[in-house]
């Protein structure tokens, strides 16, 4: 009997060892699935950056660097003069021609930059975001360097690493919010415009015509209207909306078609496909708004706006040109 029950003991120790190395491997697999998603959103974050640092950054061929220096040299003498930061207002000399001398540095730090830039960026083609980001940082971080000379020569101060680290890891911390600000409203507005640029509207030309799409179902009526009064179709499953002006006022009518009748009831120049869920009528866009997945087209009076997907855009100035 002891022996049987000494057996018994060592059996359920056994047990119990064995259910908490299945309970720890459990575990480990559940840590595992729940690690999976952030990897994958780490890798599609990743993927997302390095695809808008690589995009084509509109850099003007005539650049203002004069008035890009001067307004940089207000910003810093604004700055230095109203807000006084970093220990300014215990300055008991003449801040204001303190502010404006680190002003006057700025703006000679960014027109120099600017002349020794100028060549550089024409050998580099094409020109993409992340150039830009990295020009301006460099832009900001000269700047900075200027400064900061100047700021040991005006208060005497005694060079110190430490703080010059410090000053240094908030200058690049600043600078690269104010890049990304820059850059993207620059990229943004350049979105904006640039269709608005490209459109040849040719309304007069088509006064007179009238256009009849046509529907498929057995008791379906056609839609017969002025090719000027057409907005944009939408596919909707099996159907299509129409979105047209009748008598100024915005109107849609449903048809039993697709979007490829849709195009061949409409062969004209100014219609055209900008999305595989969207047609429509170049002659008619009142703005167009950019952003990082393509543009958002504004038609006449009509509140809704109409997506041009990223894999149009090429197609869309291609066709427009």
């Amino acid at each position: 009997m002891p022996s049987a029950s000494i057996f018994a003991i060592s059996i359920a120790k056994i047990r119990k060892s064995r259910e908490k190395q299945k309970e720890k491997v459990e575990n480990l697999c559940l840590c595992e699935e729940e690690y999976i998603p952030l990897r994958q959103i780490q890798l599609y974050l990743f993927m997302k950056i390095f695809s808008i640092l690589t995009r084509k950054y509109p850099y003007p061929q005539n650049r203002l660097w004069l008035r890009d220096s001067a307004v940089y040299c207000t910003i810093v003498f604004l700055i230095l003069y109203l807000l006084q930061p970093f220990g300014f207002s215990m300055y008991h000399g003449n801040k204001l021609l303190v502010s404006l001398l680190f002003g006057i540095v700025t703006f000679a730090c960014c027109y120099i930059f600017g002349l020794v830039f100028v060549p550089l960026q024409k050998r580099i083609s094409p020109w993409r975001i992340w150039h830009e980001v990295c020009s301006t940082l460099v832009m900001i971080l000269c700047i900075y360097l200027c400064n900061l000379l100047v700021f040991f020569f005006v208060f005497h101060y005694p060079i110190n690493l430490e703080f010059c680290l410090l000053s240094f890891y908030w200058t690049l911390i600043v600078g690269l919010v104010i890049t990304v600000i820059s850059v993207s409203v620059s990229y943004s507005r350049h979105l904006r415009n640039e269709l608005a640029s490209m459109l040849n509207k040719n309304t007069e030309e088509q006064a007179d015509i009238q256009v009849t799409i046509h529907d498929t179902a057995v008791r379906g009526k056609d839609l017969t209207i002025g090719i000027n009064d057409f907005l944009y179709a939408e596919a909707q499953k099996n159907n299509v909306v129409i979105y047209y002006l009748s008598e100024g006022q915005v109107m849609s009518t449903e048809l039993r078609c697709t979007l490829g009748s849709i195009l061949e009831d409409l062969s004209y120049g100014n219609i055209f496909q900008c999305h595989r869920s969207f047609i429509v009528n170049m002659n008619n866009i009142s703005s167009a708004k950019g952003n990082s997945n393509g543009y958002q087209l504004m038609l006449g009076n009509c509140r809704n706006q109409v997506p041009v997907s990223r894999t149009y855009v090429p197609k869309l100035k291609s066709f427009i040109a």
